[in-house]
C-alpha cells in the first residue's frame, strides 16, 4: 500500500517517483500538501522570489498541414483557398513590431507542409538572421523535424545540424500532446510517434540545442498516460550530456476544445478544473525534479489559476504572446500586456523578471511600447 507522506518525502529529496506513485498522489493527496511540497522543491531550485516571463511573438510559417490533428482549428489542407506561406515582408513587419514591444524572439511554427523541405527552412532562417542578427529563433518542434527528415530521407540529427547552422537558437516542445501512441493514433495520426518525438529531443540535446517540453491533457488520455508521459520526459532529460541544458522548461496546458473536431464529432470536452490544473503543475514539479523551470499556462487557464500555480511549483509565467493563432483558434480567450503580466506576478506575491529563452535574466527595455491586442 502506498503512503502519501512517504511519497512526498521522497519527492522533497528530489528522488524519482514512478508513474504509478505519481498517479497515486494525483488521485489521493490533498491539494494543499501537493502545493506545499512542489513550492518547497521550487524554492530549492530557485531560492529567490522571482517569477520569470518573456516577450515574444508566436508566428506561423504556414497553415498548410497534412497531419490532420483533431484538436486543431488552425490548419488548412494543401490547395485550400485560405492556405498561406508567410512572406519575408510579412516577417519583417512582425519582427520589427516585436522589437518595438521589447521582444527579441520569434516562436516560429507551422504545419506539416508537403513541399517545404530542409532547404526552405535553411533559407528562411538564414535570411531572417541576415536581416536581424539579434533575433532569436525558437522554431519548429519535433513533429516538424521528423516530417522534414522524412521528406528528405535523412536523420533528425542532420536536419537539426542544418537548421542550427542557419540560425535555429532553440527547439520548442511542440506537438508532444500525450506521448502514448494509443492517444496519438486517435487525435494526431499524421504526426510523429511518441518515440520519434523523444528521439528528436535526444538528438537536439546531443547537439547542445536547448529545448522545452509540453503536455496537452484533458481530452482522451487516461491519468496513467499523463504520468507515463512525465516519466518519459524525465528519462530523456537524465540522458542529456552534462554540458547541455536539455529540457529547460516544462509547460502543461489543458486541451482547448472550442469548435475542434474532437469536440464536434467525438463530443470530447475539456473538463479540467482550476484545481486539477494546479494539482498537475504541482505534480509536474514533483515528477520532474531534473527540469529546472515549470511554466503556468495563463493563456489557457487564465490569470487567477495561473497565479495560484506560482504557489504550487511553477516559477515561470510564460510569454505575453504578441501573436498566437493555434491555441486561440480553439477558444483560449486570455491576453496579457507587458504591464499586465508583471502586475499579475506582483499580485501573486513575487517579483517579475524578464528573461530570454535560455532563462537568462534580461533588463526591462527602457521604452516598452504596450501592444494593443487586436488578434
Amino acid at each position: 500500500m502506498m503512503n502519501i507522506d512517504q511519497l512526498l518525502k521522497k519527492a522533497l529529496n528530489f528522488e524519482f517517483l514512478t508513474a504509478s506513485e505519481g498517479q497515486y498522489l494525483f488521485e489521493h493527496a490533498p491539494t494543499a500538501e501537493l502545493m506545499d511540497v512542489a513550492f518547497r522543491m521550487r524554492k530549492k531550485l530557485h531560492p529567490d522570489n522571482k517569477v520569470t516571463w518573456i516577450i515574444d511573438r508566436n508566428s506561423n510559417t504556414t497553415n498548410v498541414c497534412i497531419a490532420n490533428c483533431k484538436f486543431c482549428n488552425f490548419y488548412r489542407i494543401p490547395g485550400h483557398e485560405e492556405a498561406y506561406i508567410t512572406t519575408i515582408d510579412q516577417y519583417k513587419q512582425k519582427i520589427e513590431e516585436t522589437f518595438r514591444f521589447g521582444g527579441e524572439q520569434l516562436l516560429l511554427q507551422g504545419g506539416h507542409h508537403p513541399d517545404l523541405g530542409v532547404s526552405y527552412y535553411v533559407n528562411l532562417f538564414s535570411e531572417l538572421k541576415k536581416l536581424y542578427p539579434k533575433l532569436k529563433l525558437h522554431a519548429l518542434g519535433p513533429p516538424e523535424i521528423a516530417h522534414i527528415a522524412k521528406l528528405e530521407g535523412t536523420t533528425h540529427t542532420e536536419v537539426l545540424k542544418a537548421l542550427m547552422a542557419a540560425g535555429l537558437d532553440s527547439l520548442p516542445g511542440a506537438g508532444a500532446e500525450i506521448l502514448n501512441d494509443r492517444v496519438r493514433r486517435l487525435i494526431s495520426k499524421g504526426k510523429c510517434t511518441g518515440r520519434e518525438w523523444l528521439d528528436v529531443m535526444r538528438a537536439a540535446h546531443q547537439l547542445n540545442l536547448t529545448t522545452s517540453a509540453t503536455m496537452m491533457f484533458g481530452h482522451i488520455e487516461t491519468v496513467a498516460e499523463r504520468f507515463e508521459h512525465l516519466v518519459w520526459l524525465r528519462e530523456v532529460q537524465s540522458e542529456k550530456p552534462a554540458n547541455a541544458k536539455g529540457f529547460i522548461a516544462f509547460i502543461p496546458w489543458p486541451f482547448q476544445d472550442e469548435g475542434t473536431m474532437l469536440q464536434r464529432i467525438k463530443g470530447i470536452r475539456n473538463h479540467v478544473t482550476g484545481e486539477e490544473y494546479i494539482r498537475t503543475i504541482a505534480l509536474s514539479r514533483i515528477m520532474l525534479p531534473n527540469i529546472q523551470n515549470i511554466q503556468a499556462s495563463w493563456l489557457t487557464v487564465g490569470k487567477d489559476v495561473a497565479q495560484l500555480c506560482l504557489h504550487a511549483g511553477a516559477n515561470d509565467f510564460g510569454s505575453i504572446m504578441i501573436e498566437e493563432n493555434v491555441v486561440s483558434a480553439a477558444g483560449a480567450p486570455h491576453r496579457f500586456t507587458s504591464a499586465g503580466i508583471q502586475q499579475a506576478i506582483r499580485d501573486a506575491g513575487f517579483e517579475p523578471q524578464l528573461r530570454t529563452q535560455q532563462y537568462e535574466h534580461r533588463e526591462l527595455p527602457k521604452k516598452l511600447e504596450q501592444q494593443l491586442i487586436t488578434y
